[in-house]
């Protein structure tokens, strides 16, 4: 057996998944009990009255392209909430197996281990050497109960890049032994090579991906997880038959097409050199301690008084993250990169010259 299905739970093994009508769009549609008539105001191609593709082809076929993989080794989700959703579901056991992050990062991780009732084991990341993995504390950690282990790269909140080297020495160390899970929500921002080669080396190495960040997408919660076919495989048992909405699945293949994907890339350049500006004139504010290096579309900061930067940059018409509650990020706030005229006016409200 695999080690993609020994680390399974064995429920999902032996599990019968939705057999859902079949897709046959040339046929008429008498299998599915669905209205025959449009709703009011459906511009869909395939009509809002209709069951959605699962796993859209055509959509798998163009995030394959993309992404430079191939497409038995990609599943479409919901964002990549979804994704982190299933992989919770596919290997931990409630009250018996456990995920291991390094935090400060993406809160997603441990909401899905606790809602299935796994253990949730956290390893500081190293502030002195910004933000970086302690891979000894890992290994030292590290026990045939921990089923996923999180690497978030760029990380969300921290906004560096893990070391390649350091994820490498990871990937080798807990080959079949656990599903290291690479995080590359924020990768386009970094202008890095994603690791996705790597599932020819790893076969317990998965990635996910998302349209949300650098595609602008976030209101369409379309994602990917890009693993071995036999990981795949198991998220379809799982995964709900209809997860994307028709409409979703249309506007994403027009978002995707290559002249849209330019455009996006275009736009990205620009908002990188916008990062570069809010970071050189949020450290002049009085209020912030230090900004820290970003490769994600948003900037860390150390503040002063961070009370006093949240209010009056909700006064002057803008909102920022609070990452106060988190132990790490005691005087912390995170900033989203927008336009220059929003830059500017957040700049303005909390006294940057």
């Amino acid at each position: 057996m695999s080690p993609l299905h020994s680390l399974a739970r064995p429920e999902i093994l032996t599990l019968k998944p939705y057999s859902h009508a079949a897709w046959l769009p040339s046929l008429t549609r008498l299998h599915a009990n669905e209205a025959p008539w449009r709703p009011a105001g459906d511009l869909t191609e395939a009509g809002l009255n209709r069951y959605p593709e699962p796993q859209p082809e055509a959509l798998v076929r163009r995030l394959a392209a993309l992404y430079d993989v191939s497409a038995e080794t990609l599943l479409v989700s919901r964002g990549s909430d979804e994704a982190i959703d299933l992989l919770s579901r596919i290997y931990l056991r409630a009250g018996e197996d456990a995920m291991l992050q390094f935090t400060p990062t993406f809160g997603m991780y441990q909401v899905a281990a606790r809602i299935q009732g796994a253990a949730v084991i956290e390893l500081p990341l190293d502030r002195t050497r910004g933000w970086a993995v302690d891979v000894n504390a890992l290994l030292h950690t590290w026990t045939p109960r921990i089923k996923l282990v999180y690497l978030c790269s760029p990380n969300n909140p921290t906004g560096n890049s893990l070391d390649a080297g350091t994820v490498e020495a990871i990937c080798k160390a807990l080959d079949g032994k656990a599903i290291v899970v690479i995080d590359e929500a924020y990768i386009e921002w970094s202008r890095t090579p994603s690791l996705t080669p790597w599932l020819a080396r790893f076969p317990t190495v998965a990635f996910l991906r998302t349209l949300s960040k650098a595609h602008a997408l976030a209101g369409a919660r379309v994602g990917a997880l890009i693993a071995h076919p036999d990981l795949i495989q198991l998220a379809k048992r799982v995964i709900p038959p209809y997860c994307l909405a028709q409409s979703t699945i249309e506007a994403t293949l027009q978002a995707l097409q290559p002249d849209a994907v330019a455009a996006s890339r275009k736009k990205l350049d620009g908002l990188l050199l916008e990062r570069d500006y809010l970071a050189r004139r949020l450290q002049a504010s009085p209020w912030v301690a230090k900004v820290w290096p970003s490769d994600a579309n948003f900037l860390l900061i150390d503040c002063h008084d961070a009370e006093r930067f949240m209010q009056n940059s909700i006064a002057g018409g803008s909102i920022v993250r609070d990452l106060r509650s988190n132990a790490a990020l005691s005087n912390s706030l995170r900033v989203s990169v927008g336009t220059r005229t929003q830059n500017d006016a957040l700049l303005a409200s909390v006294g940057a010259p």
